[in-house]
């Protein structure tokens, strides 16, 4: 049961601890390496992206894919090793393979996404791969927090 008091010092900024506050913490700083990681990939990807179309001349959807593909090796790499601390799959190789399939589908979701923003409204590549990034981190996030990183006990 809740107390008055523990009320009062949480209304107070005091260190009181709820279960869900420590979770909350823990997704949020975790949440947040993320984004740092994410960021870094993105870099990658953009970089590569930019590079490919605009100095190689390669169309901007194989570009943005190429791109894509080294960011998700980038971000597995340190998401692994730096972001999530749980894991559901014992094999480091089946949980590649899943953090990849998740990955492509963030692929395919990028891929649209640049698609419409760029062959259907006329954006630039540049500012599209910016709302296609959002989307494609969004989901990432959500789908590989929950299906492969929770502490559900490792499998395979």
């Amino acid at each position: 049961m809740v107390e008055a008091r523990d009320l009062k010092a949480a209304a107070w900024g005091w260190p009181v601890q709820w279960p869900a506050q420590a979770l909350f913490r823990r997704l949020f700083e975790e949440s947040f390496k993320y984004f740092l990681v994410s960021a870094l990939a993105l870099a990658v990807d953009f970089g590569l992206l930019a590079f490919l179309a605009s100095v190689l001349k390669i169309n901007y959807l194989i570009a943005a894919a190429v791109g894509f593909l080294a960011g998700l090796v980038i971000n597995y790499l340190l998401s692994v090793t730096l972001v999530f601390q749980e894991r559901r799959l014992r094999s480091r190789q089946l949980q590649f393979l899943f953090f990849l399939g998740i990955g492509l589908l963030g692929l395919v979701l990028t891929e649209l996404s640049m698609a419409l923003l760029v062959g259907g409204l006329g954006l630039g590549y540049a500012i599209a791969k910016v709302g296609a990034a959002g989307v494609s981190f969004t989901f990432n996030y959500v789908a590989r927090r929950l299906l492969l990183f929770t502490g559900a006990g490792a499998r395979a």
